[in-house]
């Protein structure tokens, strides 16, 4: 038998090394968190580096405020490319959101496993459709439903409108905010929806005020994922939405998105002064952009969650 001190030496050596292997567990995790969280960064470097010559002869302000974009005449002003993507994503939006917490709530709540299981990979599978293809099927469906509409409203429009590109992109962020969604109205305890319908609640009660404010936050997160989806979303959008440089006088006016802008002209015509920068500035944009839709997101839901503790 080893005398008492040397096991207690041994003991020692072998806390020692669990420590050691901890710590080294804990700082690979945080060099792979801050290599995750550094490539934002490092992509926004990257192209202000890129579109550092445009800058350099015009201001910002100037830049996002004009809506004058001749580039043979070295005009470029992003104002009307950033509004048609600001529009494209809200009507987007407001067009999915009602859609998708709606179908979440009665797939969560409501529809029995057989359906469930039925409607899930028909999620999965819009999930996995190419945007072409979503963008072919709103150039033969879509735009002309749309010309239609704007017909029998008296309104003249071809159909490649704002309206038909935030329809295909609601269609487009459905699966992602629903299927998450549904995923966390799922994971609230189903003691909680026992005690609310124990108390008297009715089922709707019970939905409306115990399992959507405890998946309030998960929700949320799903809908910001479909506005970055729809925000940076490129060709099925340029597909139907017109691609018209100009700022829409309407829902059935033609518009011309910032990924649209970039996918259309990188490439071509690189010869004309500072367009390749000119470019990589609206991918830049359309980065902040992504990144403020993000923030007042975040902002908003910090809001619900203090007025819900107080």
């Amino acid at each position: 038998m080893a005398p008492r001190p040397a096991v207690q030496a041994i003991g020692e050596r072998h806390r020692n090394w669990r420590r050691i292997q901890d710590r080294l567990a804990a700082g690979w995790m945080r060099l792979a968190v801050a290599s995750v969280n550094s490539i934002a960064l490092l992509v926004g470097l990257g192209l202000l580096f890129k579109s550092w010559p445009i800058l350099a002869q015009n201001s910002l302000v100037h830049l996002l405020v004009s809506s004058d974009w001749h580039p043979m005449k070295g005009s470029f002003g992003f104002y009307a490319f950033i509004i048609g993507t600001l529009e494209v994503t809200a009507i987007a939006m407001l067009l999915a959101v009602p859609v998708c917490i709606l179908s979440a709530i009665y797939l969560s709540e409501y529809a029995p496993s057989h359906i469930r299981e039925l409607v899930g990979p028909v999620i999965d599978l819009l999930a996995g459709i190419p945007s072409v293809v979503y963008g072919l099927w709103g150039v033969i469906v879509v735009v002309p439903a749309v010309r239609a509409l704007g017909k029998a409203l008296g309104v003249a429009t071809t159909g490649y409108s704002l309206l038909s590109g935030g329809i295909i992109l609601a269609i487009m962020v459905f699966p992602i905010i629903i299927s998450v969604s549904a995923e966390v109205l799922h994971a609230v305890p189903w003691e909680a929806r026992e005690t609310a319908l124990a108390l008297g609640a009715t089922r709707w009660e019970t939905v409306k005020h115990v399992v959507l404010r405890s998946g309030l936050r998960g929700i949320l997160a799903a809908i910001v994922l479909g506005f970055a989806r729809a925000s940076g979303e490129t060709m099925a959008v340029l597909m139907v939405v017109g691609n018209v440089a100009k700022v829409p006088s309407s829902l059935f006016a033609p518009a011309y998105p910032l990924p649209a802008l970039i996918a259309n002209n990188y490439g071509e015509m690189m010869s004309i002064p500072l367009y390749d920068s000119a470019l990589l500035l609206a991918a830049l944009v359309l980065l902040l952009v992504i990144a403020a839709l993000n923030l007042a997101a975040r902002l908003t839901l910090r809001q619900i969650e203090r007025g819900y503790e107080q």
